[in-house]
C-alpha cells in the first residue's frame, strides 16, 4: 500500500476497531450480539417456513411479512460474521473493496426494510378504510410490483454510494472507528473534498427514509380518522389491534434509524455510544419484528408451537 504523507493511496484494505473506547470488553459485548443475531435467524427463519405453507397467511399482509423477514436474515448475515470476528478474534483487517460491498448490502437492505414498512402500511390503509375494495386493489400481480419497485429503489439509490467512494483516492486514515462498514465512517476518511458523498448520503437517507416515514405518517392519521369514525367500540378496538404490531416495528425501526443517521452527521455523541446504537439499530429489530408479529397472530403462535412440539418429539 502506498503511503505519501501520512495519506494513503488507492488502499486495498481497512482496518475496523470495532467499538473505540470498549476495545477491552468487546469479547464480551460479542456474546449478546449473538443471541440477538440467533433469535434474529430462528424467528425470521420460522416465518419464511410457516407463511409460504399456511394458506390462511397468503394475505399482503404477511406476504410483506415474508420478504421483511427474508430482508433481516440478509441484514444480520451482513453484519454478524466480521462484526463477531473483530470482537472475538480481532480479525480487524477489511479489503477495501470488500467493505465497499458490505456498506452497501447494509444500507441497501436498511432501504428495503423501510420500503415494505410502508407497503405495509399502504396494506393496513386499503385494509381498514376500504376493506370490500382490499383484495382488488392489492392483487398478486400488484404485491409482486411494490416489493419491485422497492428493491430496484435500494438497489439504484444504494448503489450510488459506494460508487462515489471509489472515485476518491487519498484517504487520511485506513481505520474505521466502528463494527461495520458504515457509509459515513468510511467517508470521513476521505482527504478529499467528500462533498458529493455526503450530500448524496443525506440525499439517499432523505429520499427513502424520510419520503417513507412521512407517508407511512399520512396513513395511520388516515387509518385512525377512520377507526375513530366507527360506531362500535368493539369494531374500534379490533381495527386499532390490527395495527398495533406495525405501528410499534414502524416506531423502533425510524426512532432508531434517524438517531443513527443524524448523530453520525450533526451530532456530538460518544463514539462507543453511537457505534452500540447504531448496531442495536440494524440487529435488534430483526430480532423483535417475527417475536412482535408472532405474538400478535394466532395461526403464527400455533404454527410455531406445533413446529417447537414435532422438533422435541423426535429428540424423545
Amino acid at each position: 500500500m502506498a503511503s505519501i504523507n501520512t495519506s494513503y493511496l488507492n488502499p486495498e484494505t481497512v482496518i475496523l476497531i470495532g467499538i473505540p473506547g470498549l476495545e477491552h470488553v468487546q469479547f464480551w459485548i460479542g456474546f449478546p450480539f449473538l443471541a440477538v443475531c440467533l433469535v434474529a435467524l430462528l424467528g425470521n427463519i420460522v416465518l419464511l417456513i410457516i407463511i409460504p405453507t399456511e394458506h390462511s397467511l397468503h394475505q399482503p399482509m404477511y406476504i410483506f411479512l415474508a420478504v421483511l423477514a427474508a430482508t433481516d436474515i440478509g441484514l444480520c448475515a451482513a453484519i454478524a460474521p466480521k462484526m463477531l470476528a473483530i470482537f472475538w478474534f480481532r480479525s480487524c483487517s477489511m479489503a477495501f473493496d470488500t467493505c465497499l460491498t458490505q456498506l452497501f448490502f447494509i444500507h441497501a437492505l436498511q432501504c428495503m426494510e423501510s420500503g415494505i414498512l410502508l407497503a405495509m402500511a399502504f396494506d393496513r390503509y386499503v385494509a381498514i378504510c376500504d376493506p370490500l375494495r382490499h383484495t382488488s386493489i392489492l392483487t398478486s400481480s400488484i404485491l409482486c410490483r411494490m416489493i419491485v419497485i422497492v428493491a430496484i429503489r435500494a438497489t439504484v439509490l444504494v448503489g450510488l454510494l459506494p460508487i462515489l467512494i471509489k472515485r476518491l483516492h487519498v484517504f487520511h486514515s485506513i481505520v474505521i472507528a466502528h463494527s461495520y462498514c458504515e457509509h459515513m465512517a468510511v467517508v470521513k476518511l476521505a482527504a478529499e473534498d467528500a462533498q458529493v458523498n455526503k450530500a448524496c448520503g443525506l440525499f439517499v437517507g432523505f429520499t427513502i427514509l424520510g419520503f417513507d416515514m412521512i407517508f407511512i405518517l399520512i396513513s395511520y392519521i388516515l387509518i385512525f380518522q377512520a377507526v375513530f369514525h366507527l360506531r362500535q367500540k368493539e369494531a374500534r378496538l379490533k381495527a386499532f389491534n390490527t395495527c398495533t404490531a406495525h405501528i410499534f416495528v414502524f416506531l423502533e425501526f425510524y426512532i432508531l434509524a434517524f438517531f443513527s443517521f443524524f448523530s453520525h452527521r450533526f451530532g456530538h455523541v460518544a463514539p462507543p455510544t453511537h457505534i452500540l446504537l447504531s448496531t442495536i439499530y440494524l440487529l435488534v429489530p430483526p430480532a423483535l419484528n417475527p417475536i412482535v408479529y408472532g405474538v400478535k397472530n394466532k395461526v403464527i403462535r400455533k404454527r410455531v408451537a406445533q413446529i417447537f412440539l414435532l422438533s422435541h418429539i423426535s429428540h424423545q
